[in-house]
């Protein structure tokens, strides 16, 4: 049975799976209230799903539309946008804010105040350092042309970010890359590729006793 303080507030159709606990003030399967320009899709939305052991913290909002798995945290003050999917056994930390039609895989940790932006995909066991942020719009609101080119970041399974890293619109990390604290990555990374520095360069290899396939 799911556990929700009188505080919160949970909307008509949701759905809390067993075990799930919703702190003081969280809001749960919230409309999203868009802009008349806004270019985000406008059409009916599902209802919020949370999976079982799910803890939604204090004053977080997960809006409606979005699918969170199985023991999932959603941190104090985390912002989970709508037709966002989120795997099990993720942590969404505090001050996170996960924005639309993003995929977010299993066992990823996405640490305090990053911001993951509209159209992104972590797969599974990615690491997000705090305060990284993610872009999707290389025009920034600019030309028509760019409604057809947002895309956010795609980074691969096992792939880990350092604090303060700038991903620009559409690059791929590769698995079990590295990308170094306060890089800027414009381009591509490799596989297993560790990568620092503004714009940022490969500095060598991943160490083999960090790969996720020996751990």
């Amino acid at each position: 049975m799911a556990e929700v303080h009188p505080t919160a507030i949970v909307y008509p159709g949701t759905v809390l799976g067993e075990g799930v606990q919703v702190l003081e003030n969280a809001v749960v399967g919230k409309q999203p209230s868009l802009s008349p320009r806004s270019t985000a899709k406008r059409e009916p939305l599902p209802p919020t799903v949370i999976g079982d052991g799910t803890i939604v913290s204090t004053g977080a909002i997960v809006f409606a539309g979005t699918r969170i798995g199985a023991r999932v945290i959603v941190g104090d003050q985390a912002c989970v946008r709508e037709r966002v999917v989120v795997g099990d056994d993720v942590v969404v930390g505090r001050g996170v804010l996960v924005e639309n039609d993003t995929t977010i895989g299993a066992l990823t940790k996405i640490q305090a105040n990053a911001y993951i932006t509209a159209y992104s995909t972590l797969e599974d066991n990615v690491f997000i350092a705090p305060c990284v942020v993610t872009t999707n719009d290389n025009f920034m609101g600019r030309t028509e042309r760019r409604h057809e080119l947002i895309k956010g970041p795609t980074v691969r399974r096992g792939a880990r970010v350092g604090g303060g890293a700038i991903l620009c619109p559409g690059i791929v990390i590769g698995e079990d890359a590295f990308v170094g604290a306060g890089a800027v990555v414009t381009k591509d990374v490799a596989p297993r590729m560790l990568v620092v520095g503004s714009p940022a360069r490969v500095l060598r290899g991943v160490s083999a006793d960090e790969l996720l396939e020996n751990q």
